[in-house]
């Protein structure tokens, strides 16, 4: 009410200017208010990004000790091969003494091998007798024998390998697999 006892006293002069310093004042204050969302908003982007650079850097870190840790990955895998097949002929079966001398010879020299890549994290899964998983298994060939457990690996074709915690090769095997149903065998 004093304001507008006020406002009838004064010149017309007087009010406009009253009016116009009303209006600065809330033209500041939106300003201002606008600013103080604008530093909020910055403030939010800021934590935001400090936030995704931080577990960037985490992520890079991971990146690298995994990349350290399974550096030999790749070649352990490739000789994997070769030894499978030397592991085969030294277990050949021979009467001949001489050959039987170089023989275990070659045995020596590939079980070395094995023990190295052993001892750098390399694991041989065992598949033989044991439930198939197609997570560590490839099924290659399937038999149907009705006293064995269904879904047993029956025979390992060629072993399966983890490096460190890592599937390397799954074991190539054959598993048992048969049916009851309408009395035929599946």
């Amino acid at each position: 009410m004093e304001d507008e006892k006020k406002e009838k006293e004064m010149q017309p002069e007087e009010v406009a200017e009253e009016k116009s310093k009303k209006d600065k004042k809330n033209k500041h204050k939106e300003h201002i208010e606008s600013l103080e969302n604008e530093i909020g908003q910055l403030k939010d982007k800021l934590l935001r990004n400090t936030a995704e650079l931080e577990n960037f850097k985490k992520r890079m870190t991971l990146e690298r000790i995994n990349d350290r840790k399974f550096a030999s990955k790749n070649l352990i895998f490739d000789i994997l091969e070769p030894l499978d097949q030397m592991d085969k002929i030294v277990k050949m079966p021979t009467e001949d003494p001489m050959l039987k001398n170089f023989l275990y010879g070659f045995k020596m020299v590939n079980d070395k091998f094995y023990q190295v890549l052993v001892d750098d994290g390399l694991k041989e899964i065992d598949a033989l007798n044991k439930q198939f998983d197609p997570k560590y298994h490839h099924a290659i060939e399937k038999d149907s024998i009705k006293d064995k457990p269904n879904g047993i690996n029956l025979d390992v074709i060629q072993k399966g390998y983890m490096y460190k915690d890592q599937l390397l090769r799954p074991a190539m095997v054959k598993i048992n697999e048969w049916s009851d149903e309408n009395g035929e065998n599946k």
